[in-house]
């Protein structure tokens, strides 16, 4: 058995698709489960409650966690920790190994351009702070012997349906509209993306690799340095709608909040677009000759 918590996400049901090529019986579980695969087995459950989350758990070889709370600060703070302690607690009475899907936020600001699985942890945001703490109780049950655990992260991830991204909330959805594409601080860095069908080929290769387990990998993410305003060039090309676009301060991050309530989330990570963000995932890409989706064909691909 292979359990996907937070099944329904675009991450989770890109991994849903690729599972069935290393499993046979296939567990999603979330508040309202949906049916990837016909064969898929269902399970609703508020994954906050702990005797829930034992039961997603419970007879399962390898435990994905997709799990997503809302994005906004403070309800990390109280979500995210106890989360972290329940699933260790049931993973290692289960004797289940996880597969968390993490992000870059706990990285160090003045590292981000370039980006390896070595990259130093001092994070200066307070979801920043939040990740780094879970992902310290994680490495800390796994290297006690407690359970065993890999940690994939991505950088900001796009691709179809990917909802919570800066190239979908105000590049993509503003073209759909007519309106100019709008940008979070500076266009003429470096910045990476993941692309989502990617990341669930690759949570499927690496909950079943055995030696992919206890330690941190980057997935795969595409190696060329495009700036932001090259990926923004690439959709209004794809989308054949030329617009002039629209910087955003931080300060204006605020205002817009007000009227696009993830913007204002945004704030505490203003600091990832105002300079290079270049994410390396050459460990993974070389362990599996894998080559990621060009920022053209996913591109194609997102807004086809």
């Amino acid at each position: 058995m292979q359990t996907i918590l937070g099944a329904g996400g675009t991450t989770s049901i890109e991994l849903a698709k690729q599972l069935p090529n290393y499993a046979k019986d296939i567990r999603l579980v979330s508040r309202n489960p949906k049916k990837v695969n016909e064969t898929d087995q269902l399970m609703s459950a508020d994954l906050s409650n702990p005797l829930k989350l034992d039961e997603a758990v419970k007879g399962s070889e390898v435990v994905y966690v997709c799990i997503a709370f809302d994005y906004k600060t403070a309800v990390w703070k109280e979500s995210w920790p106890n989360f972290m302690k329940n699933l260790i607690a049931s993973c290692s009475k289960h004797e289940a190994k996880i597969v968390f899907v993490d992000n870059m936020y706990m990285y160090d600001k003045n590292h981000l351009g370039h980006m390896t699985e070595e990259t130093p942890i001092n994070p200066c945001s307070e979801k920043g702070k939040v990740r780094a703490e879970i992902y310290l109780m994680l490495m800390d049950a796994i290297q006690k012997g407690n359970v065993t655990g890999l940690v994939a992260r991505s950088a900001d991830f796009y691709g179809p349906g990917v909802v919570q991204s800066a190239l979908t909330q105000s590049v993509y959805y503003n073209l759909l509209k007519n309106k100019k594409p709008q940008w979070i601080g500076k266009l003429d860095v470096i910045h990476s993306f993941t692309y989502n069908k990617d990341i669930g080929k690759a949570l499927a290769i690496l909950g079943n690799t055995p030696d992919a387990f206890n330690q941190v990998w980057h997935l795969p993410t595409t190696q060329e340095k495009l700036t932001s305003l090259q990926w923004i060039a690439l959709m209004i090309k794809e989308m054949k709608n030329e617009k002039k676009i629209q910087t955003l301060s931080k300060g204006m991050l605020g205002f817009l909040g007000l009227f696009i309530p993830v913007l204002k989330e945004f704030k505490d990570i203003y600091y990832q677009y105002s300079g290079d963000y270049y994410f390396d995932s050459s460990k993974f890409n070389k362990r599996f000759n894998f080559t990621p989706t060009s920022p053209e064909a996913g591109i194609k691909e997102m807004v086809g």
